[in-house]
């Protein structure tokens, strides 16, 4: 990997976990390149890079608290996904602070106290570092991260240890959802499972959370029923870092990204991205769970 992409790399991480949204940390990066690339006698590259994205990601937090705030229902990351076929030794060690349930906790945060957090615990800033790029004391970033950790701790997520029993567990619960298998995918979520879903008012999804395995199980078995007539294929891939689903048409567009969290041996927690504007950086997506009247969004 060259220098060039190494700097894209950084930039599109750093934003990405800022703003949960694929696309916009794509318009961020870009803006961050051209600035890197108009600035004269820059020494250190990555901290130039870093702090040009940070400080633009907050200014795009603060303009769409608004449009979040009345967003149609639940609010999810876009999600990103990978093949499953690489080595889970190879994965990246900090997927966690790129997992759907620690991006969508990071929503209750301010835009400061977002950047705070992922700076410290995303890429290990110290606070000399991170007072530099937030233009605050050193102190002031200690007191930002402890309030930050105190708004989001009760409800951070927990992940399996073992990455090879988390995936093998997640292979069983797909294997149960495809068959429409209620009890089966009761024995493996958690008696106070969630599954949370996010359409935006575009796309068919669960109005609320769902809590308990047995209303979860139902509520699959029912979507596997409604996905059965129009051809739908379940393919296992990574989501954000964690074992997912993708679920494609008959003709491979694009109809839903469910992510699944396990921990302790169980799947804890199911987030299901149908919203057709969180995809359409995957490839092209299907029409078929749009609700009535509704368009879909341009590939």
């Amino acid at each position: 990997m060259d220098e060039n992409e190494q700097l894209r790399g950084l930039a599109f991480a750093v934003a990405y976990r800022m703003l949960g949204s694929a696309a916009e940390a794509e318009d961020v990066v870009q803006e961050a390149l051209l600035r890197l690339h108009q600035a004269a006698g820059v020494e250190n590259r990555d901290a130039f890079l870093t702090t040009v994205v940070t400080r633009l990601s907050i200014d795009v937090l603060r303009s769409a608290r608004v449009r979040r705030e009345t967003y149609v229902g639940a609010w999810l990351p876009e999600p990103l996904v990978e093949e499953t076929e690489r080595d889970v030794a190879g994965r990246v060690e900090d997927e966690e602070t790129i997992s759907l349930a620690f991006l969508t906790l990071l929503e209750r945060l301010g835009p400061e106290e977002r950047a705070v957090l992922v700076l410290r615990e995303a890429f290990d800033y110290d606070y000399r570092e991170i007072a530099r790029v937030v233009g605050r004391s050193e102190e002031n970033c200690r007191q930002i991260l402890s309030r930050a950790r105190r708004r989001i701790e009760a409800e951070r997520p927990r992940f399996e240890a073992d990455p090879r029993e988390r995936d093998e567990l997640a292979a069983r619960f797909l294997a149960a959802a495809r068959e429409g298998d209620v009890d089966g995918l009761v024995a493996l979520l958690a008696d106070d499972a969630v599954l949370v879903g996010d359409g935006g008012g575009k796309a068919r999804a669960i109005p609320r959370p769902l809590v308990g395995a047995a209303q979860i199980a139902r509520a699959l078995a029912g979507f596997r029923r409604i996905g059965d007539t129009w051809g739908a294929e379940l393919q296992p891939v990574l989501v954000n870092g964690q074992p997912g689903v993708r679920a494609v048409d008959a003709d491979g567009r694009l109809l839903s990204v469910l992510g699944i969290d396990v921990a302790d041996g169980r799947v804890q927690r199911l987030h299901s991205i149908v919203n057709p504007d969180k995809l359409t950086h995957l490839g092209p997506v299907s029409d078929r769970a749009l609700r009535p009247g509704a368009e879909p969004s341009a590939p």
